[in-house]
């Protein structure tokens, strides 16, 4: 089993800080790809809401979140030693299966997945903070 990312909040109130601590870099982010795609300051203003900030945020925020990549067998034995809450999506006869868990939340996000791992970790990763997160932050 392959551990991407490092956030795993223990509560809510450390995924909170987390969230909070990405809102800086989501600003910049957002601040200079609209300087590269060529915003003057009107357009600036006009186009770039708190809303496509909030949007960047959740993204940088996501991308850190830990992301378990196993075979079925290893998924099958965390699952057993979980007592929370799990949402799978995909084919149960794929080998593959990766999966994020919140523990303050008592839930975990799987997914399944044949050969695109990279694909399957960014949907889980959008997953998860729809699931777990979005309505916590």
């Amino acid at each position: 089993m392959d551990v991407e990312g490092s956030l795993s909040p223990e509560t809510a109130a450390e995924a909170r800080e987390a969230y909070d601590a990405v809102g800086p870099t989501a600003q910049l982010v957002v601040k200079e790809v609209a300087k590269a795609m060529g915003f003057d300051r009107e357009e600036y203003r006009e186009r770039v809401t708190g809303d496509v900030v909030e949007t960047a945020r959740d993204v940088l925020f996501a991308a850190e979140l830990e992301v378990r990549v196993g075979s079925r067998d290893e998924y099958d034995a965390w699952r057993e030693g979980f007592d929370g809450d799990v949402v799978e999506r995909g084919s149960e006869h794929v080998h593959a299966v990766a999966w994020h868990v919140a523990p303050f939340a008592e839930q975990a996000v799987a997914a399944t997945f044949q050969d695109e791992r990279d694909a399957a970790v960014g949907t889980l990763r959008r997953q998860a903070y729809g699931e777990i997160y979005e309505e916590r932050l």
